[in-house]
């Protein structure tokens, strides 16, 4: 079996004909355009309107899905498919299976994911709401772009095609909408070569509104993206904090240092603030660097190499020696601080510049610390974190890429 052709259905008895009978139509032009044979999968997800039955009648399998949700039946059906190519498109009637022939063709050619593009092939009047043809759509597939370089006009296109082997490379663990931009994303930070092709969104066959709830759906897709970007959920964030709170804390000691403390535009209150701001984006940099190797050790983040070159010197004990170092540094601070007052009589000092330095240096240290458990946790109870993700991301990659392609490579050769 060459393609498979799945298509995820709830409550989808009456478009069901007409879009296996589309899916026929595509399996036949697979066959006279590049000679490959082909079955149609239908992944049901618990339908209660006899979806079941007209699928087989019409000659499809049937995969039952007990876990509810898109990507949870596209998922199970992907699994049982039979196919080297994987074709996935709705089951409402608004995509034209034959238009896949193409994507097929992309993935023989050495590609491994193939995106249907609606933007740059047609959207008929009245197939997508003005709301996700302009506002939706654009930002969403925008900010997936931004975070992750992957490239692509349309990520929520629902006609795409991939490898069997790009798959299981893949593991996709997204139920519900959220699984179209997981498969983009997952491509992209693996380095799966990923291609377009246009395609025509046409009105739906339904006579009932979509599964799609636009808002919903958006804020899944959103947050996923963020999930799955450590440096703009984290990393971003924390550089902006300490940034701000470095700035601010600059003019304030510039101003003391001068003897103008009660001219400065920052006085007392901003200091404290900066002070809780640099403390804020040190624990975000630690949860940057504990996702960023979660993702590492699941296999879905690729190594830098140049981050690999502090892996000797990064590890739970020098995290532990640098916090340590801090809260001494901390201390001494505060300890001349206590000095400066007893010599002044105790009395008030105008700037508190000092000690929330101080305080802060203390409180990073104390962060430092317990972040390096976390860190060694995160990477499998292990001190040395960096080098064992380095491990655990390379050993058998290459082997496993090799007999994924296998396949592909064996029909580029037929």
């Amino acid at each position: 079996m060459d393609v498979s052709i799945i298509i995820p259905c709830l409550d989808e008895v009456k478009s069901l004909p007409a879009i296996i009978a589309n899916a026929r139509a595509a399996l036949l032009r697979l066959r006279a355009d590049l000679d490959v044979s082909g079955e149609i999968i239908v992944a049901d997800n618990g339908s209660a309107d006899g979806s079941q039955l007209v699928a087989r009648a019409l000659g499809a399998r049937v995969v039952e899905v007990e876990r509810r949700g898109y990507g949870a039946a596209l998922t199970g059906g992907m699994r049982a498919a039979n196919g080297s190519f994987l074709v996935m498109g709705d089951a409402d009637g608004s995509y034209d299976f034959t238009e896949s022939a193409e994507m097929v063709e992309a993935l023989m050619r050495g590609a491994d994911l193939c995106m249907g593009s609606r933007f740059r092939g047609h959207i008929e009047p009245g197939a997508m709401p003005w709301k996700n043809r302009h506002i939706g759509n654009p930002v969403l597939t925008g900010i997936l772009n931004l975070f992750f370089g992957a490239g692509v006009s349309d990520a929520h296109c629902g006609l795409r095609a991939l490898t069997k082997s790009c798959f299981e490379r893949l593991a996709l663990a997204g139920t519900g909408m959220e699984f179209a931009s997981e498969m983009i994303i997952k491509a992209a930070l693996k380095r799966q070569r990923i291609v377009e092709t246009p395609v025509t969104l046409r009105r739906d066959l339904r006579d009932r509104p979509p599964h799609l709830r636009p808002w919903r759906d958006g804020w899944r897709h959103l947050r996923y993206l963020l999930m799955l970007s450590p440096a703009w959920a984290f990393a971003a964030p924390a550089a902006a904090a300490a940034a701000l709170s470095l700035a601010i804390w600059s003019v304030a000691a510039i101003a003391a240092f001068r003897g103008e403390w009660t001219a400065s535009p920052f006085g007392n209150y901003w200091v404290v603030l900066a002070g809780a701001l640099l403390g804020l984006s040190h624990i975000a940099g630690l949860l940057a660097i504990s996702t960023h190797l979660y993702g590492r050790r699941q296999g879905y983040r690729p190594a830098y190499s140049w981050k690999q070159r502090f892996a000797g010197w990064i590890s739970l004990e020098t995290m532990l020696l640098a916090g340590a170092v801090a809260v001494g540094i901390g201390l001494m601070i505060l300890l001349t601080v206590v000095g400066y007052w007893s010599r002044h009589n105790f009395g008030p000092i105008g700037s508190v510049l000092p000690a929330v330095i101080g305080t802060t240096m203390i409180v990073i240290g104390a962060q430092n610390a317990l972040g390096g458990f976390m860190l060694a946790i995160v990477s499998g109870n292990e001190a040395e974190f960096l080098k064992q993700s380095k491990a655990s991301n390379s050993s058998g990659g290459g082997a496993e890429a090799e007999m994924a392609d296998a396949p592909r490579a064996a029909m580029r050769g037929a």
